[in-house]
């Protein structure tokens, strides 16, 4: 994608990335529509992407999160619009260019039961004691029926042979070096390099042990309980789903940068319009969430470009900053209600 930048001109990467950054504004404006909101609201909401230094800086700098970005939101605008073909055709690509959004596929065939449509009027809040008793039942025939419907399988169908076909594609052009940096490295990965994530001081201190292996195994039990909570919980509500999956996935990753921020970041316009507190409340919310990587910046910043051990307050404070993110998306979960809206829905 980026040979362009050897024979054509250097900053043709990073203007591509700018690019999405727009489009995936664009989709989000689209959605908020979809939802009922008039369009010069969505304007507003989809401003907090667009002029948000953060993306700003990823993008320019040469990191293909838009990318992600625009896939991830394509996605999701076509399961709102019910067009399950063109859904699987953007999740599978994505799934295929970062491994991430794997995690949505569960809440997205929950999403896609027979007669389970979410009603507009409803809250996940309302609903997720019904739907976490539904879900524990996994082994109820009639559960099993509802997740094999037409929708569901003509979306993993497609989705998975996309999926399975450039992987092949790839791995004919690259051979196992593809399998094993793409997908593969990340079950075994234990960056022990300073990062915004709880578990890199415990990796650290144990890259030589020969448990090493396995507490990067077990730091994704976390992980997976959570994500699996939460797919029962607000699978009607996909886009909620998806921030919050999006959320834990990043707060509770082995390796956790500031980049990895843009995944969640570009869900949040969607679930804005929905939040209950006030501006000034929200305001609080995200000072509180500059300041928790401020701590965690300062002690890197002395370890990085200083020289001095501070590996102990580097953990310290991403110890902080995982409370801060719970604390927030506790909020955002308790403040959450589906507002009562007209949905421009089109079928296929």
């Amino acid at each position: 994608m980026l040979m362009p930048n050897i024979y054509f001109m250097e900053i043709y990467g990073k203007l591509v990335f700018i690019i999405c950054d727009v489009l995936a504004a664009h989709l989000m404006h689209k959605i908020l529509c979809l939802q009922g909101l008039d369009s010069r609201s969505a304007c507003w909401y989809c401003s907090l992407w667009l002029f948000n230094p953060l993306p700003m800086a990823v993008s320019s700098r040469g990191n293909a999160e838009a990318v992600l970005a625009v896939l991830v939101l394509s996605t999701l605008f076509y399961l709102k619009r019910r067009q399950i073909v063109k859904a699987a055709l953007f999740y599978g690509l994505s799934v295929h260019l970062k491994i991430y959004p794997v995690t949505y596929a569960f809440p997205i065939i929950l999403s896609l039961q027979t007669g389970q449509q979410a009603t507009e009027n409803d809250t996940p809040t309302i609903r997720n004691k019904q739907h976490l008793k539904k879900g524990i039942s996994l082994l109820n025939p009639m559960f099993i029926v509802r997740l094999l419907n037409k929708d569901v399988l003509l979306f993993i169908t497609i989705a998975g042979l996309e999926f399975l076909i450039l992987g092949a594609l790839f791995y004919c052009r690259y051979g196992w070096e593809f399998l094993d940096h793409t997908y593969l490295y990340h079950l075994t990965r234990r960056d022990i390099r300073h990062n915004f994530s709880p578990y890199f001081y415990m990796l650290y201190l144990t890259a030589e042990s020969e448990w090493s292996s396995i507490l990067g195994l077990v730091a994704f039990l976390p992980q997976f309980l959570l994500l699996v909570i939460t797919s029962f919980a607000y699978y009607k509500d996909l886009t909620f789903c998806c921030f919050l999956h999006t959320a834990i996935f990043v707060t509770f990753n082995k390796v956790c940068t500031s980049q990895y921020f843009l995944w969640y970041l570009c869900l949040l316009p969607m679930v804005l319009p929905h939040l209950t507190f006030s501006w000034r409340r929200g305001i609080i919310l995200l000072a509180l969430w500059f300041t928790g990587q401020g701590l965690w910046l300062t002690p890197a910043y002395y370890l990085e470009f200083e020289g001095q051990n501070t590996y102990l307050l580097i953990w310290l404070a991403g110890l902080l900053f995982l409370a801060i993110n719970c604390f927030i998306l506790l909020v955002l979960i308790s403040n959450y209600k589906k507002r009562n809206l007209q949905s421009k829905t089109n079928t296929e």
